[in-house]
């Protein structure tokens, strides 16, 4: 998949489940279950135990069903690594302009971390083509406002606060996409093998993102 087609699928998506699960066993059935809700995107934290053999894994299954990304990402090997393995896109936590030389090297979107707005526009520079605002709980939909009032062409995406209370806020406040943890991919139903709940969620989310757009 190309870059761009990878950019337009992450915002037209408008979710990016972000799998902290502590089992790499148990994200063939969590993907199934997301794209069964609508949201046939998974990235798989660096934090999940075998998480580059997992994302082989779910490309090798999956293949264009699924959009598979790999977060938590803070160096250029685990960038290399990700990609070999078939990552199409690269999170971060935080702002590391060499993970972002890395991605952009292979070819891949690349989403750093950031909190200021000077954060926000130096990840911009370097080539980030979305920048991932952590922790959003603090600041909130109308921080994301605030950050764009003076810099429009930014695209933002909150993660860390992101739930169905709040993801309608955050989009009408101009986020292109939400990355949302836990509140969609909930550990207890993962660890109950719920995967119903998950899929019933994905579409919670899906719901809430539409219209949320609807009424932009």
């Amino acid at each position: 998949m190309s870059r761009e087609e990878t950019l337009k699928t992450l915002c037209d998506v408008g979710i990016v489940p972000v799998v902290r699960a502590k089992s790499a066993d148990v994200l063939v059935d969590l993907a199934q279950a997301l794209i069964a809700g609508g949201v046939p995107v998974a990235e798989v934290t660096l934090t999940v135990p075998g998480a580059i053999d997992g994302i082989r894994k779910l490309v090798a299954m999956f293949g264009k069903d699924l959009l598979v990304g790999v977060g938590s990402v803070t160096r250029v090997e685990q960038v290399e690594e990700a990609v070999a393995a078939g990552a199409e896109f690269v999170v971060g936590p935080v702002l590391i302009p060499e993970v972002i030389a890395a991605a952009r090297k292979c070819g891949k979107v690349v989403v750093p971390g950031a909190l200021t707005p000077t954060e926000a526009f130096q990840a911009h520079t370097l080539g980030a083509d979305i920048v991932k605002i952590f922790p959003a709980s603090v600041g909130g939909p109308a921080y994301f406002k605030a950050i764009l009032a003076p810099m429009p062409f930014l695209r933002l995406m909150p993660t860390g606060g992101v739930d169905l209370d709040t993801a309608g806020a955050f989009i009408r406040a101009g986020a292109v996409t939400l990355g949302a943890g836990t509140s969609l991919v909930d550990n207890v139903a993962i660890q109950k093998g719920d995967w119903a709940a998950i899929t019933r969620l994905a579409r919670q989310f899906r719901e809430e993102v539409k219209k949320a757009r609807a009424k932009a």
